[in-house]
């Protein structure tokens, strides 16, 4: 159970998927959170400054800080989320074969699609490499495409599966999926193939949760 009073403060950037993803899941959790913005762009990027670095040595959103804990990476944030604040939706399944199911969809996207079309990523192919825009937003469809083609199979012929990724409530798994999916309507990836996929998306967006977490409705979105 929580051990402290102060109110969750989350270091966040309007389109990072990563962020995106914690966002929802604080929403679902109904948590009050401060959103602190740090513009991965501005300035050559405010994640490599001095003092964003003091709270997080990899100089990437999100970050999470708890009281005088301060937790990083997206999915251990969701996972200390779910377990220090369970008298809400519960976010990961109690029952371990559950569980890991959700677990094995989150990471799918967290750890196979979206780090291929990270912002550092695609930086380092179009400054150190000199690849042109064209290929590199070829390069994103592709691998997004695949890792996406792969999760609708594994949901499609699943019973498990119902309105969500996992039954007929929002998991992990679902606020991973859905910026994964925004991104790939950012770059313009036709999604016809995985029906499943866009079902579920409508369910998730038929949300308030999933609505207010938006990037465009974050107060560092642009023309907010």
């Amino acid at each position: 159970m929580p051990t402290t009073t102060k109110p969750l403060k989350l270091y966040s950037y309007w389109r990072s998927s990563a962020a995106y993803r914690v966002r929802i899941a604080i929403n679902l959790k109904d948590l009050a959170c401060q959103i602190v913005p740090v513009s991965l762009v501005a300035d050559g990027g405010e994640q490599h400054s001095a003092a964003y670095r003091a709270i997080n040595p990899q100089e990437l959103v999100p970050t999470l800080v708890d009281g005088e804990r301060v937790i990083r990476q997206s999915l251990a944030i969701i996972e200390y989320l779910d377990e220090m604040y369970p008298q809400t939706l519960q976010l990961l399944p109690a029952e371990p074969r559950a569980r890991a199911r959700v677990r094995a969809l989150a990471l799918a996207v967290a750890c196979d699609i979206h780090p291929l079309n990270n912002t550092r990523v695609l930086k380092y192919l179009e400054t150190e490499m000199g690849v042109p825009q064209a290929e590199r937003e070829a390069w994103i469809r592709h691998w997004i495409a695949l890792g996406l083609g792969a999760i609708e199979e594994l949901i499609a012929d699943d019973v498990v599966a119902g309105a969500f990724c996992h039954g007929d409530a929002p998991t992990m798994a679902d606020a991973v999926l859905i910026p994964q999916i925004y991104n790939a309507r950012r770059w313009g990836l036709d999604l016809g193939a995985f029906p499943t996929l866009t079902r579920i998306e409508a369910a998730c967006l038929a949300l308030d949760a999933f609505e207010r977490a938006r990037p465009e409705r974050q107060a560092d979105a642009p023309g907010s």
